[in-house]
């Protein structure tokens, strides 16, 4: 039984993954951390993670980027791994989570989505065989109307996984309105598409000569995050200190 803090109890993603716990027998959540106390759990919640003195194996955080600081703190005081899902971190926290991975386990990924880590995995294997016969690579995201930046951190993440496969040469694309030219061979474009409810659609295109291959992925709710999320946290458990991202989970 993996014995769970979750950071952000009360949030969206939190009471998500509250509810994917509460049907799978192998994790449970012992304690929650909210500055928020309108939601009724089935474990103890606490304002100030500092205040959190109940035993658990991993912290599932997907809170503010506010209290991240704190948290790596207590982590590494209570040498509890952390699943880091909060976004928006600035380089200084960046570095405090570098710093203290070597002291703790962390686990961070730009996305934790299974499928869309799984399909960074492929990525790496059919990327140099594509590039080679001469396929251009084209990465088209769409989100719902609310969200703040474009591209996706998603996108960047799918174009990285592409372009380490090619020496890191490409260069990205985000717009060829002021162009007036033929498109360059190593380059990949990443256009972004804003509109409606959509949680995350991720297609990975490469056009060759005669034949287009699109690796495709679909978000239909913020539940695959969550699940992620969860898979994440039994993973980490009991590792030894060190960066960890989501490939290591699907291996």
């Amino acid at each position: 039984m993996t014995r769970v803090i979750m950071h952000g109890c009360d949030g969206r993603m939190g009471q998500m993954i509250t509810n994917i716990v509460n049907s799978d027998p192998d994790v449970d959540i012992v304690a929650g951390v909210d500055v928020s106390d309108h939601i009724s759990n089935n474990y103890p919640v606490f304002k100030n993670i500092c205040e959190c003195d109940v035993d658990a194996d991993v912290i599932i955080d997907f809170a503010n980027a506010s209290a991240v600081d704190v948290l790596l703190e207590y982590a590494v005081g209570r040498q509890i791994p952390v699943v880091l899902c909060t976004t928006g971190l600035s380089e200084a926290q960046l570095d405090h989570m570098k710093q203290a991975s070597q002291k703790v386990a962390i686990l961070k990924s730009a996305n934790m989505s299974l499928g869309i880590n799984t399909i960074m995995k492929l990525l790496k294997e059919v990327t140099p065989l594509f590039a080679q016969a001469g396929f251009d690579i084209e990465i088209v995201e769409k989100h719902h109307n609310q969200k703040l930046d474009a591209p996706s951190g998603t996108a960047l993440a799918l174009a990285d996984s592409i372009n380490e496969e090619l020496n890191n040469e490409y260069e990205y694309v985000y717009d060829r309105s002021t162009r007036r030219e033929k498109r360059p061979v190593k380059e990949i474009g990443i256009s972004a598409v804003r509109g409606g409810s959509i949680v995350g659609d991720h297609d990975v295109i490469f056009a060759g000569l005669d034949e287009v291959v699109t690796i495709s992925h679909t978000a239909y709710s913020r539940a695959v995050f969550a699940k992620g999320a969860v898979a994440a946290g039994k993973f980490l458990s009991g590792k030894p200190a060190g960066m960890y991202d989501m490939s290591d989970v699907i291996g």
